[in-house]
């Protein structure tokens, strides 16, 4: 669980160095965005490494780390993109959890 847990956490920070740009800093240069997002970058990979570290060493294959990163990073994505980027919730994000879980299923079996 703590591997879940900083996964979670480092994609928070990912979702927002690589996304919160378009909305914060969509009227300022682009180098200005970039250097932001690396900013924001390093504390998610503060998080990220050790959780990789954690889970490998732990109970997960790589596979398993990476669908795991996916399925986290959509479950953040999506509020996000709804509550802070004001993005409509589409019946796409549910079909898309419907393709992560296959994607679980199959890499955990």
């Amino acid at each position: 669980m703590r591997t879940v847990a900083l996964l979670f956490i480092s994609n928070i920070f990912m979702t927002f160095a690589w996304y919160a740009h378009l909305k914060n800093l969509s009227n300022r240069h682009w180098f200005i965005a970039v250097l932001v997002s690396w900013g924001i970058a390093f504390f998610e990979y503060l998080v990220q490494v050790p959780a990789n570290r954690i889970g490998y060493h732990g109970t997960f294959t790589l596979a398993q780390l990476k669908i795991t990163q996916e399925v986290i990073t959509l479950a953040v994505f999506i509020p996000f993109a709804v509550l802070y980027m004001g993005v409509p919730l589409k019946l796409d994000y549910l079909w898309a959890g419907c393709c992560l879980a296959g994607a679980v299923y199959f890499i955990f079996r």
